[in-house]
């Protein structure tokens, strides 16, 4: 069965508060966070995604969509049919982060998701976050596969 490891700018997005999101960005983020929150989703079992979620989303599952899947995760991420629990390994490394990855530029706060996602063979849903893009290369050497919610916002305009 397919998992999922869902970047917080999904769930920001979803949310309407991102500044770097249009409408049909917001939509396709709604939309696929519903979607997935009926099938399986992959954290890491340190905490780190549930606590980057908590800075930016509310246990409440309100307002937004963002919010209700946060909720939804948070009750759910002990029950195995809902929730991969996935185990990564902090490094020493600072140019690892997590033994999963090899040495790497990727954005250290985006380490977390990579890691789970190589480690659990999952997908990864991103929206607005460059990082993907740019790192096709290391995050292809590692099987993951990238959905671009929003492709128009996911990479960086090229420089002049």
């Amino acid at each position: 069965m397919t998992s999922y490891v869902v970047d917080t700018n999904v769930a920001i997005v979803a949310n309407g508060r991102s500044r770097h999101a249009d409408a049909p960005c917001q939509l396709a983020c709604v939309q696929r966070l519903r979607e997935v929150a009926s099938q399986l989703i992959a954290i890491d079992d340190l905490g780190h995604i549930m606590a980057e979620y908590a800075k930016h989303l509310s246990y409440a599952g309100q307002p937004g969509v963002g919010d209700a899947f946060f909720r939804h995760l948070f009750d759910n991420q002990y029950r195995r049919e809902r929730v991969r629990r996935v185990q990564i390994t902090p490094s020493s490394d600072e140019d690892r982060g997590f033994e999963e990855l090899p040495p790497n530029t990727f954005d250290r706060s985006d380490r977390k998701f990579l890691a789970v996602a190589a480690a659990a063979r999952a997908v990864v849903l991103n929206a607005t976050d460059s990082d993907w893009h740019e790192h096709e290369a290391l995050v292809g050497s590692l099987s993951v596969d990238v959905q671009q919610l929003c492709p128009q916002h996911a990479a960086k305009p090229p420089s002049p």
